[in-house]
């Protein structure tokens, strides 16, 4: 079967090769596009459908009749027959034309249908008009032309070459004001005109004016744009679209970023739509579950142990994974950071073994909560130490709850007893007291206990009631990362939702790569890692941040679009400053939802410095604001208490003491607020008014004025007027002021216009005459009072 490629068809039509797809889906040809191939059937069905006068000229002829008083085109319905050649075929009809009647009578002549009469038309001798000649007649046609039937074909071929013209404008027409609308066939014809009245009838659109549609304003912005740039984008002085963000409750200089949704709102306000063209990572990254969705399971609990220095924390583990991990290390120091998991009956716990509390704030620091339950090792023989202040005061500054193994309870000695009362102090209060915190004495070495308190874990995690979406792509965070020799970069990662598998497109921050290898602790292949399970990863690009979030993408695509956007912001600088709180912050943190708990990291000099400052600044708590001090120590102020400043929004207070170089760098860095004292009552001034800055400010009400109502007064376009006098005060234009009648308050509002005689004033004082106008209300008599007053707001004071 022949087939005709569809441009090609287009081409035949007078169609646009781009819209030849569209227009024939809607009369039922699908085309994949314009180089698609036609067979015959729908190559005749589209000329029937779009081809216009062609298709038309296939089943009608027409012919000229004489008639008195001028000459009628007759169209009749052709037999079948092939379709004559002529030499200048008609156009196809615009887009909106019907198909004309196979054959048309007119009952009146109309200017569509009747020639004027000419003297070719009413020559004796004249007969209908013939076909034209076909295509072998044609050059003898041509030869035998008399001179005006050469000049009557000229003029056509003009017209032809017109109205191809005609019908490139239609065509940019129609792309600037959409497919135009079916209009009404009203042409005049020209005399002696030998055109058809399809092409008359294109003549005619050359009168149409084609009305341009209005284009809608947009701007486009990556994700954030400056208040100087939105200006500029708008057309508008930078302190009009100031004012516009005040009005909408956004305080920003001319250099400070609006994300794309607030300038969306200031630009509707200017008759601009905003279209956000910058990437949106979180559009391709798993979102969190939601609590109570349909295929949340239990999962294991993730435990952390901590402690002081040679209080048994890594044998603890040994001893409760069966395996020795102390002797593989250098002076019985935990090296890394490790992570097992080990089964309790038909149970799971995962164990992170660290260095100390410094990496379990820093992973917090970084976004990254971990953890579940903290065990914190407490030896029998030396009892509370440094180190297991900071571990309790991070725990708790986390909100994790703590169970505590007495660990050396079979050394000389241990005092279980003595190491319970010292946790009182700390504001741990053992069950054994009455309280909530489990104690367990525990000998490591010994195995003693360790069945008990591994059923405590397993109590505390069951009444987190800890659950994850094993179904969902995997997410978690790398607790460790190294180079490994003939392996590559590996990192430790702990799956927190979903579950990780090898061929999975992993992203952390800036690395990415696809997992070739998921490993247990032992180097043992694993096919899938559920939730709370610790994993060795192995084909990341290269060596990721500890603490780093993982997630896992749909493609490589994605995962390469997420690390080029990082690194372009990284590259461009922060998109947004550290987030810094600043004890200046605190005093304009005020307001019904502001900060109700001031945090606070307190460092002294000696152990009596600290108790006295410690003692003087819980007594400024109060009942709808409070001082939280999260951790006190003695000494320089550190890395560690930066990074717990850090992970809890606090600020660090040292008293006689200063920043150790590393302190001073991490706190620069990290954006952390620390503020240096030689006296108590500083500290004590300036921590009582910031919290006085996060209450509410106290608004008062300042009496301005009153006046008497003598007449009333209607003012055409401005509404009443009372003719008042002032018996009190001052009288204020534009300020506050309320109706009273009878000694009950009426209304309230503002003074909209005030005048002493026909001058506007902006002050009348006691005992003046002047006419007042409120705002809003019309409704005044005689004998009303008019009260002025002013709202003073004043920063709020401790008691």
């Amino acid at each position: 079967m022949a087939k005709i490629r569809a441009y090609k068809l287009a081409q035949e039509l007078g169609i646009e090769r781009a819209d030849i797809v569209e227009r024939a889906a809607a009369v039922g040809v699908e085309l994949k596009s314009s180089m698609a191939s036609v067979d015959d059937e729908d190559a005749d069905r589209l000329r029937q459908k779009l081809g216009g006068a062609q298709a038309r000229s296939k089943l009608v002829t027409e012919e000229r009749v004489l008639r008195t008083g001028g000459a009628v085109i007759r169209r009749r319905r052709k037999a079948a027959e092939p379709e004559p050649i002529v030499e200048a075929e008609p156009l196809p009809a615009p887009v909106g034309f019907a198909a004309e009647p196979a054959e048309v009578e007119p009952p009146s002549p109309e200017p569509e249908e009747v020639l004027e009469p000419t003297p070719d038309s009413i020559a004796p001798d004249s007969e209908p008009t013939r076909p034209a000649a076909s295509g072998r007649e044609r050059p003898d046609t041509q030869a035998k032309e008399s001179p005006q039937e050469a000049d009557r074909n000229a003029k056509q071929r003009k017209r032809v070459r017109e109205v191809v013209n005609l019908r490139e404008q239609e065509r940019l027409a129609r792309q600037a004001t959409g497919r135009a609308a079916p209009m009404r066939r009203q042409v005049t014809l020209e005399p002696r005109s030998a055109v058809s009245p399809r092409l008359r009838r294109r003549d005619a659109l050359q009168t149409r004016k084609p009305v341009a549609k209005e284009a809608k304003r947009v701007i486009r912005v990556e994700g954030s744009v400056n208040v100087g740039e939105l200006a500029k984008m708008l057309g508008e002085k930078s302190p009009a679209v100031q004012k516009k963000l005040m009005s909408l409750g956004t305080m920003v200089s001319i250099s400070q970023a609006v994300d794309a949704d607030t300038a969306r709102k200031v630009a509707a306000e200017f008759g601009y739509d905003v279209q956000d063209t910058g990437f949106r990572e979180a559009e391709y990254l798993e979102k969190p579950a939601e609590e109570g969705g349909a295929n949340l399971r239990p999962r294991p609990a993730i435990v952390t142990v901590m402690g002081h220095v040679d209080h048994g924390k890594t044998s603890l583990l040994d001893a409760i994974r069966r395996t020795n991990v102390v002797a593989g290390e250098a002076g019985g120091i935990t090296q890394h950071i490790g992570a097992y998991q080990v089964a309790v009956g038909d149970k799971k716990i995962t164990f992170i073994d660290t260095p100390g509390h410094e990496a379990f704030t820093a992973m917090r620091a970084r976004g990254a909560q971990a953890t579940d339950v903290v065990i914190l090792v407490v030896a029998a023989t030396d009892g509370i130490m440094p180190q297991t202040v900071e571990a309790i005061d991070h725990a708790k500054a986390a909100g994790v709850p703590l169970v505590v193994a007495i660990n050396k309870i079979d050394m000389p000695g241990a005092n279980a007893k003595q190491t319970r009362q010292r946790l009182l102090e700390h504001d741990l209060v053992p069950e054994e007291f009455g309280g909530e915190t489990i104690c367990v004495d525990v000998s490591a070495t010994q195995g003693t206990n360790l069945d008990k308190l591994l059923e405590m874990v397993l109590l505390q995690a069951e009444l987190l009631e800890l659950k994850a979406d094993a179904s969902r792509k995997a997410t978690g965070v790398v607790l460790e990362s190294r180079l490994d020799t003939g392996r590559g970069p590996v990192a430790t990662v702990l799956v927190q939702e979903g579950t990780l598998r090898p061929g999975d497109i992993m992203v952390v921050g800036t690395v990415w790569g696809r997992v070739r290898a998921v490993e247990d602790e032992n180097r043992q292949r694993m096919q899938e890692a559920p939730p709370s399970c610790p994993v060795q990863v192995i084909g990341l690009g290269s060596v990721p941040e500890a603490g780093g979030i993982v997630h896992v993408v749909e493609s490589e695509r994605v995962a390469k679009d997420i690390v080029g956007h990082r690194l372009a912001e990284r590259r461009a600088g922060p998109s947004e400053e550290i987030p810094r709180i600043t004890l200046d912050d605190f005093f304009a943190q005020s307001g019904g939802g502001g900060i109700k708990e001031l945090p606070l990291v307190l460092k002294a000099d000696v152990h009596g410095s600290v108790e006295a400052v410690r003692d003087a600044l819980l007594k400024l708590s109060r009942d709808a604001i409070k001082v939280n001090v999260l951790h006190t120590g003695v000494g320089a102020i550190t890395e560690t208490d930066v990074m717990l400043a850090k992970a809890s929004g606090a600020i660090i207070v040292g008293f006689h003491v200063r920043p150790d170089p590393a302190g001073r760098k991490a706190a620069e860095s990290q954006g952390v607020d620390v503020r240096i004292y030689r006296i108590i009552y500083e500290v004590v001034d300036d921590v009582r008014l910031a919290m006085a800055g996060l209450l509410p400010p106290t608004v008062t009400e300042a009496f301005l004025g009153r006046a008497a109502v003598r007449q009333i007064f209607s003012v055409p376009k401005v509404g009443t007027i009372a003719g008042s006098q002032v018996l009190e005060g001052v009288i204020r234009r534009g300020g506050s002021a309320r109706l009273v009648r009878d000694g009950v308050q009426i209304f309230e509002g503002k003074v909209g216009s005030l005048k002493r005689f026909k001058d506007d004033a902006r002050e009348v004082a006691t005992g003046i005459e002047c006419g007042i106008g409120i705002d809003g209300y019309n409704d005044i008599k005689e004998g009303d009072v008019i009260e002025a007053y002013v709202l003073e707001e004043k920063p709020a004071l401790l008691d």
